[in-house]
């Protein structure tokens, strides 16, 4: 692969298999000591088994950390260097994709009557997964716009009279 798509695949494998991995990982968080169907359910869960569940999260554990090192490798300073802006975009739609896996099982997990952690994790959880994503919307547009424009003179001040930019950016 080309490695001006290398990166990008990375980020994005890293940011839809965090959930898969969160939700795979955490394991059914169904009330112990009851059979399945005396559980109520808000959400039924997918007919995976418990052991496919958990090698499907630990597969997608794999490739978010590979992703995660590919990233990491990337941001150390040299002349082919990721813009570390871009972690601005990414940090919060890991967040957004933890929390997401995370209320994904509190949603699924079969109970005793009301599901309460379900009802407080989409009240708290559901509008701050939407915060992270449309922070990581706007930054990555205003990112984008700005890469157009290339790089802009610093804001008035001593040291900026004599500015041009560097080799290779900008007019």
């Amino acid at each position: 692969m080309r490695r001006h798509l290398m990166r990008p695949a990375a980020a994005v494998t890293l940011i839809v298999t965090t959930p898969v991995a969160t939700w795979g990982l955490m394991g059914r968080q169904d009330a112990a000591g009851f059979d399945p169907s005396e559980l109520d359910y808000l959400v039924r869960p997918f007919g995976i088994p418990a052991g496919a569940e958990t090698a499907i999260g630990a597969a997608a554990a794999v490739l978010a950390t590979g992703a995660a090192v590919l990233l990491g490798r990337a941001s150390r300073p040299g002349p082919d260097r990721f813009d570390g802006r871009w972690w601005e975009v990414i940090g919060p739609l890991l967040a957004a994709g933890l929390l997401t896996g995370a209320i994904w099982r509190t949603v699924t997990a079969g109970v005793i009557g009301a599901n309460i952690g379900a009802g407080l994790a989409m009240l708290l959880g559901g509008p701050l997964v939407a915060g992270l994503v449309l922070w990581s919307l706007g930054r990555g547009l205003w990112l984008a716009r700005a890469r157009r424009r290339g790089p802009r003179p610093p804001r008035g001040g001593a040291g900026t009279a004599g500015w041009r930019p560097a080799a290779g950016q900008g007019t």
